[in-house]
């Protein structure tokens, strides 16, 4: 189905408001999943990137998808395409969020554009985010999503599996396991079938296993950036390179470059997943 670019961009502009008081025990749960630990009363700081945990889109079972995300064609352009990931994004920081107060996250469609990547057509759909807690800026926050057609060479196939990722100065091993994905989805009220259901990950989307989150792994770069510097960094942007999956253990890295810390995740063995740069 050819993309009606024209129809789609008539989306821009769409805005969309929603808000979630911040619990302990949403920040417990945050932490365990994590393996992290914080304080959890209330006007305690809140971790860092738990924002993607609040204030989700929340559809009824009968106006989902496919893949288990809220059918598009509301807030979201509907991209005749049957995949869907997140393909990068940045985030600046303003100030902490605190337990006990009300994000609100205010979203607007800024772009929607196709391009012709090796698999195909690609459309990218470019969401800006504003972020406040209890009327105060939070933080600022720019999303890619990319839809594309699901790819003839099976996922994990490809050319990039030649040339495997270094390793950082900082280093640590994460395995991805079900739990792990099942938690994560949990905690973002994330129905994607691609992380948790694997008849569908393999049999429908051709994947050789559960896709890890690409928002999980920037939580887990932008933490490890804060861990190393001794405080959350000004900004931090990243990129999606390459899925990986539950079949393998992931490193998160991180090198030294000048003021700021270059940062990355690969698979045990396999290409860069994600990259990223963290600044103060």
């Amino acid at each position: 189905m050819q993309i009606d670019i024209a129809k789609l961009q008539s989306w821009i502009g769409r805005e969309q408001r929603d808000s979630e008081v911040v619990s302990s025990t949403l920040v417990r749960q945050f932490n365990a999943t994590f393996d992290r630990s914080s304080g959890t009363g209330q006007g305690d700081e809140a971790p860092l990137l738990i924002h993607l945990c609040l204030a989700q889109p929340i559809a009824p079972m009968s106006e989902l998808g496919r893949d288990g995300h809220p059918a598009l064609g509301g807030f979201l352009p509907p991209v005749p395409r049957p995949r869907r990931m997140w393909a990068g994004g940045a985030f600046t920081f303003h100030s902490g969020i605190r337990i006990g107060e009300e994000v609100t996250r205010h979203s607007t469609i800024s772009d929607v554009q196709l391009k012709e990547g090796r698999s195909g057509a690609l459309c990218f759909v470019t969401v800006r985010h504003e972020v406040s807690a209890n009327g105060r800026a939070v933080l600022s926050e720019r999303q890619d999503i990319v839809y594309r057609d699901i790819p003839k060479t099976p996922a994990g196939k490809t050319k990039a599996d030649l040339a495997p990722a270094a390793t950082g100065q900082h280093a640590r091993v994460v395995d991805p396991s079900p739990t792990l994905l099942f938690r994560y989805s949990a905690l973002t009220f994330n129905g994607h079938r691609i992380h948790y259901d694997r008849p569908f990950c393999v049999d429908v989307e051709g994947y050789p296993g559960l896709v890890v989150h690409g928002p999980m792994q920037a939580t887990m770069l932008c933490q490890f950036a804060a861990d190393l510097r001794g405080q959350a960094p000004k900004s931090f942007a990243f990129r999606s390179l390459s899925p990986i999956f539950d079949n393998a253990g992931f490193s998160v890295n991180a090198a030294e470059d000048g003021d700021a810390l270059k940062l990355w995740t690969a698979r045990t063995g396999g290409p860069v997943a994600m990259e990223a740069m963290a600044q103060w």
